[in-house]
């Protein structure tokens, strides 16, 4: 008689008031081969974390990564920061025309672009000139300094030339570091085309702002630099797994390192094919 009279209160069927809720587990070991791909890079999204599994023999697809993530609180939540100001295109420098505007997919070698982002390190800015590679999406070149001079995207170029063959364009924005006597010198010495986006159009340079976002939300905004030392060993270690590890999407997913051997590999073949037939 109670418990009819519970069931009447309450507008519940009695099969209803007996109904046990099914607990969803996670089977252990999805969630623990999702956190080893997060181990080693924190700032992976549910797709790449997917991509990455299925590299490596899983069947866990994106949607099952994507909703594990989110139960356990591992998707990033990314903050907007208010953020110094890196270019300086009010001079009196000659700058030079967007030559890789209309040039589309390019392989690599053909095109460097080329930017400044910020790092903030103990309680000041410093300042991280990049160059990558636009066909294949490797870093070539870098420097941390705490100076916005001419000498930082200088010491980034140096780097490239130093350890790869120049590329045919050079791209970048306006500002005076690029602009400068010294940088153009080096670029023409080379038989480098300078290439400058339009003042005040990122869009011009998406590839080389893609980077900086890229660098910042998965290596600078997870770090609390005390010196610039610190700060250096990390961004180092970092453009190293960018460079050997990370997969990017617009590669297919594969890192910048294995798309230019498979595309040597693939220039190689050809070259072979045509002594052959000849």
């Amino acid at each position: 008689m109670a418990l009819e009279w519970l069931l009447s209160a309450s507008g519940l069927s009695k099969n209803a008031w007996y109904h046990t809720p099914r607990v969803k587990v996670v089977p252990l070991k999805e969630k623990e081969q999702i956190e080893a791909v997060l181990i080693e890079s924190p700032y992976y999204g549910y797709k790449r974390v997917a991509k990455e599994l299925k590299r490596i023999g899983s069947t866990i697809n994106h949607k099952r990564v994507y909703k594990i993530m989110g139960e356990y609180h591992l998707l990033q939540v990314r903050k907007a920061k208010k953020v110094p100001r890196t270019t300086n295109s009010k001079h009196n420098l000659l700058v030079y025309a967007n030559e890789v505007k209309y040039l589309g997919l390019v392989v690599p070698g053909w095109v460097w672009v080329s930017d400044v982002t910020y790092v903030w390190i103990g309680d000041t800015w410093a300042y991280l000139a990049l160059i990558m590679d636009q066909g294949s999406r490797r870093i070539v070149g870098w420097k941390l300094d705490l100076s916005l001079r001419r000498s930082l995207c200088i010491g980034a170029l140096t780097m490239a030339l130093k350890d790869n063959p120049a590329p045919r364009f050079h791209h970048s924005d306006r500002g005076v570091q690029y602009c400068s006597y010294d940088y153009i010198d080096i670029l023409k010495e080379h038989h480098v085309t300078p290439s400058m986006a339009e003042v005040g159009l990122s869009v011009d340079n998406p590839y080389a702002e893609s980077l900086n976002r890229s660098i910042k939300v998965e290596e600078v905004y997870l770090h609390a630099y005390e010196s610039l030392a610190e700060a250096q060993s990390s961004i180092q270690k970092y453009i190293e797994v960018y460079n050997t590890k990370r997969l990017h999407s617009s590669l297919g997913y594969i890192p910048p390192a294995e798309y230019e051997a498979n595309y040597q590999l693939a220039n190689l073949s050809k070259v072979d094919r045509l002594v052959v037939s000849n």
